[in-house]
């Protein structure tokens, strides 16, 4: 929603009125929708957005990639922000530590501001926020909870020395760090394997091979 400049310009051209507005007038805005980007929005879009309790999803890396420009994060933070990674074609690696790390970056230099999305905030963008705005009763490591959840390598590298987890995760941390992921109890990846993944990577390169081949 409202990722370019060129977007919003040639849908007002077309439509006499901004996006958002005319979402919000065929009665597209509820809780349920997720809206991606979110750039060029102006202070009524926000309100709208907002009043409906849409969710806002921040991809900083494809943002920056494709010049689209920077959400404005001290205005869109009153909405229920969390993080994306868009897809390949604007991203490549889509990882979502980086994501932290650049998404905290980015707004620190775009209003020049080192207080900004400190790393407590986005990491809570990332998990907290993220399982909230899909609905999951995930995002947290507490009972009742599902049981989504990586452990992490503490003797990587980036981990060390660790004066602040946190810290460390958003700004030193990749998915390298992830020595386990296990997913509703679920185990997918132990000790960095998984099963089935040599099958896996040859499988998408050929599937890569034929897209580009045809």
């Amino acid at each position: 929603l409202s990722e370019t400049k060129k977007e919003n310009i040639d849908f007002i051209k077309k439509h006499n009125k901004r996006p958002v507005k005319y979402l919000d007038e065929i009665g597209f805005l509820d809780k349920k929708l997720i809206a991606a980007h979110c750039i060029w929005l102006n202070d009524d879009d926000i309100n709208l957005l907002e009043k409906h309790n849409v969710k806002i999803s921040y991809n900083p890396t494809s943002n920056m990639k494709l010049a689209s420009g920077v959400m404005n994060y001290q205005k869109m933070k009153k909405l229920s922000l969390s993080l994306g990674t868009d897809g390949c074609a604007s991203n490549n690696n889509l990882d979502m530590f980086e994501e932290m790390k650049i998404g905290s970056l980015l707004q620190k230099s775009y209003f020049n501001d080192e207080t900004i999305m400190p790393a407590k905030e986005i990491f809570s963008i990332a998990t907290k926020n993220g399982a909230k705005t899909l609905g999951f009763n995930a995002g947290s490591i507490e009972e009742g909870k599902l049981a989504d959840v990586l452990l992490i390598a503490l003797k990587r590298p980036g981990m060390t020395p660790n004066h602040n987890l946190i810290s460390n995760l958003v700004y030193s941390g990749n998915g390298s760090v992830v020595d386990t992921t296990i997913c509703n109890g679920k185990i997918l990846m132990e000790n960095r394997k998984v099963k089935g993944e040599e099958e896996i990577l040859e499988k998408g390169k050929k599937i890569a091979e034929d897209l580009i081949n045809r």
